[in-house]
């Protein structure tokens, strides 16, 4: 018969040594997949509310709203720099809390969380805070034309090339009323070879 052998301590403390320094490597690289995933979401979930808005105007043929909001209260304002929207037919401040309707001001279609799958990410617009549709899916009066979305633990690789470790991305809505998304970092070159990543 055989002696039965377990695990010395010294050979746990190998496994241990080597599981920390496995986690060394692993947790930064996790944590700019993260960051970027969440850039990412925000990002979608902003072209998905502007195809939905422009989308509604024309099979409703009437003017309908995309706008950034403060948050989801009644205490809400329409703001440049928070990741909550709603689409609605009418001006949302002040009544964001109310249930997507057709009969309640301010008419909303539907509305997003600025905490759902993007809770480190950053927004900032230009433009104003409101994109509005027309019955043909154009942009009426000012509007939003582009939006820049980044996380607010990190700095995005096109600011700076050395130390930026986000992908940070960029959407531009152009007259026509089509949204797009884009990667600033990445650079248009010459035609005819146009990257679509390009802003």
């Amino acid at each position: 018969m055989h002696a039965q052998r377990g695990v010395t301590l010294i050979e746990m403390m190998i496994a241990l040594v080597i599981m920390a320094m496995v986690l060394m490597v692993a947790v930064p690289a996790f944590t700019i997949f993260l960051q970027n995933q969440q850039i990412r979401n925000a990002a979608e979930s902003t072209v998905a509310g502007l195809n939905l808005a422009r989308t509604e105007a024309v099979r409703r043929n009437q003017p309908v709203r995309f706008q950034f909001v403060s948050d989801l209260t009644a205490a809400c304002v329409l703001s440049t720099t928070s990741l909550a929207w709603v689409v609605s037919l009418a001006d949302p401040s002040g009544a964001c809390e109310v249930a997507p309707s057709d009969t309640l001001a301010p008419l909303a279609i539907q509305k997003r969380s600025a905490t759902e799958g993007a809770r480190n990410a950053v927004v900032t617009t230009v433009g104003g805070t409101t994109s509005t549709f027309n019955g043909i899916g154009m942009l009426t009066g000012v509007s939003i034309s582009q939006i820049n979305f980044s996380n607010s633990t990190g700095v995005c690789e096109h600011v700076d090339p050395v130390n930026g470790t986000m992908r940070c991305l960029r959407i531009l809505v152009s007259t026509g009323g089509q949204a797009r998304m884009c990667d600033p970092k990445v650079v248009a070159p010459a035609l005819p070879d146009v990257d679509p990543r390009a802003c």
